[in-house]
């Protein structure tokens, strides 16, 4: 088996995050999202994987998977340009995927308990497809299955006005080769996209067979801030805390933290795990720093309180606000203007960005 990860998409609702970059590059717990999707599929046994680029940063994507021999798979990129919808994505894989089954992964989605269980389960079937779904208060913004009392699939909609069940789609789908025949009947959607959904409705139309799996653990599209800090938070729920930087007498420590190399918490700070910080970085006395914190490498941090938030690498933090439930992108600067200390401050900040605040 082989698998499909798409890595396109504009990310629209991440600007300005996205504008220099891809989301799927985005960090949580200061590793890209699309780092976790490689290493499950490694997880599931799947090493031979196709990586879809769009035109939005497919240099960084590149730069950073590499040829994927640090993760212990063969990356092959796969040009697709606009993004015209997955199933077209999809089709734009074709020759790469050859006569084999495969896995898709939506690079900008996180998986609790990866996809392991859900390849076992096909590749131990006699399966055409397997689709695998959460149940979601707010299915109209999902592509959604429709299932009869015994949990076999009937329909599939995208991002239906009237959900005919609350069973989303999440974003990771198995195929065999039978599914680029059905791309190749359907039509673009009103959206201008060729949906995965309309393909898959093509299958049980033509009396595929087409496995459901339910989603028991968490599942997180990372598609807008909120999304970004909520899915950090649960995985720094799960921190193992390390220590390979030196943390000054006088400073207090408490919870799990990891501390990178060549980093230092100084005395006279407070840092309130979960919380990991990256290598090459200084965090100065007086730097409060609390729980679901992530903040990458080579940052300097002086005097703020900061919690709640993600941090990218080559952040400069330098004021007395108290900074929550923020997301600050690269080599972004903030300073303080005045010592008034106000009660909150929420930022999505840009990368290289300067701000006083």
């Amino acid at each position: 088996m082989k698998g499909l990860v798409l890595s396109g998409g504009s990310g629209t609702r991440l600007r300005p995050l996205t504008h220099t970059g891809p989301k799927q590059l985005i960090p949580v717990a200061n590793k890209p999202v699309l780092q976790y999707v490689i290493e499950d599929l490694k997880e599931a046994g799947i090493t031979d994987i196709g990586v879809i680029l769009g035109n939005n940063g497919k240099e960084q994507v590149i730069a950073e998977l590499k040829d994927g021999s640090q993760y212990g798979v063969k990356i092959t990129y796969i040009e697709q340009g606009a993004p015209l919808g997955i199933a077209h994505a999809v089709q734009c894989a074709r020759d790469f995927m050859g006569d084999d089954d495969f896995i898709v992964y939506l690079g900008d989605n996180m998986l609790k308990d990866g996809v392991k269980g859900l390849v076992d389960d096909f590749m131990e079937g006699d399966y055409d497809a397997a689709i695998s779904l959460q149940a979601v208060p707010n299915p109209q913004q999902f592509g959604v299955a429709e299932l009869d009392k015994d949990g076999r699939v009937i329909s599939l909609e995208e991002k239906p006005k009237v959900p005919k069940s609350n069973y989303a789609l999440v974003g990771v789908y198995l195929f065999t080769p039978v599914i680029f025949d059905m791309i190749k009947q359907i039509k673009p959607s009103w959206r201008n996209e060729l949906e995965i959904t309309d393909a898959i409705q093509k299958l049980l139309d033509n009396h595929y067979k087409v496995r459901s799996h339910i989603v028991t653990g968490w599942w997180k599209d990372t598609g807008k801030p909120e999304d970004i800090l909520e899915v950090n938070r649960l995985v720094l729920d799960e921190l193992k805390p390390t220590v390979r930087g030196v943390i000054e007498d006088g400073a207090s420590v408490a919870g799990r933290v990891s501390l990178g190399s060549n980093s230092i918490v100084k005395k006279g700070c407070v840092v309130r795990g979960p919380v990991v910080i990256g290598d090459g970085c200084t965090i100065e006395a007086g730097t409060y720093i609390g729980p679901y914190t992530s903040i990458g490498n080579d940052c300097i941090i002086k005097g703020a309180y900061i919690e709640s938030s993600v941090l990218m690498g080559g952040c400069r933090v330098e004021c007395d606000s108290r900074i929550v439930d923020s997301l600050i992108g690269k080599n972004a600067t903030i300073l303080s203007a005045n010592h008034e200390v106000p009660k909150g401050t929420r930022l999505i900040v840009g990368e290289n960005s300067y701000l006083k605040i």
